[in-house]
């Protein structure tokens, strides 16, 4: 089979297209795997719709799926548009809804689902936390020590609240932001919808203004804004390579 290797913002995928609709789990821990497979973070699979553009499956490096991944948005879109599955302005299903993006070169605007407040106000070890849905669940606290992320606090509380964790430091007039992310487990170099939760829920308590920019463990730059009742997240897009693998 012919895959591609993207990396969009430090979180890289293993991304095809097929007409079969199926449970690829066992793929993507093969597909996904560091040190015997391609290595990944995801596995996104495009398959035919017969209105949008396409639909997806995602699924995250432990064969587990996810209805949702900002940073897989993006890489999917330009996949998508290199391989001649859609135009430039595009339209596709996932488990949390449609996705609207545009392709502009390497760089690539997703348009999320609109977000949803869960929990306010969650207490746990002396912190302070939000839980917001962005597409999938994410917990956000704002630390003024963004060089200290507690990865066993971040663990238990993933486990506790079924939640993608987010520590974020306002900086300025923008963000920087690191995640821990289910399905990974452990801290990833970046995270779309953890990005755009702690954006929302920054923006939400008046912290930051309607368009920032994010800066992720990665180092890349994002730009993030609000559009209506949904958020906007452009950045980046870079196809590394396309290979063969043989199951």
């Amino acid at each position: 089979m012919t895959v591609s290797k993207y990396c969009a913002s430090g979180n890289d995928f293993v991304v095809f297209h097929t007409f079969v609709k199926e449970d690829r789990g066992e793929l993507a821990k093969k597909l996904c795997h560091r040190q015997n497979g391609i290595g990944a973070d995801g596995l996104i699979v495009l398959i035919p719709h017969a209105r949008y553009d396409f639909e997806w499956q995602f699924y995250n490096s432990d064969g587990s799926e996810a209805e949702m991944c900002g940073n897989g948005s993006r890489a999917c879109a330009h996949y998508a548009y290199e391989n001649k599955l859609a135009d430039t302005k595009m339209s596709f299903l996932t488990q949390a809804g449609v996705i609207s993006a545009e392709v502009n070169g390497t760089m690539v605007l997703s348009e999320l689902t609109p977000p949803v407040i869960l929990e306010k106000n969650i207490e746990y070890n002396g912190k302070t936390w939000v839980k917001i849905d962005t597409g999938v669940p994410h917990l956000v606290n704002f630390t003024e020590d963004i060089e200290t992320f507690d990865l066993q606090e971040a663990r238990e509380l993933r486990y506790k609240y079924n939640a993608n964790v987010n520590i974020a430091f306002v900086d300025g007039d923008n963000l920087k932001v690191r995640t821990y992310e289910r399905g990974v487990e452990d801290e990833t170099l970046a995270c779309g919808t953890g990005m755009a939760a702690c954006f929302y829920v920054a923006l939400l308590e008046k912290k930051v203004a309607d368009k920032i920019e994010v800066h992720p463990t990665s180092g890349e730059t994002l730009y993030l804004g609000v559009n209506n009742k949904t958020i906007t997240f452009r950045g980046e897009v870079k196809r590394v390579f396309v290979t063969e693998f043989t199951e």
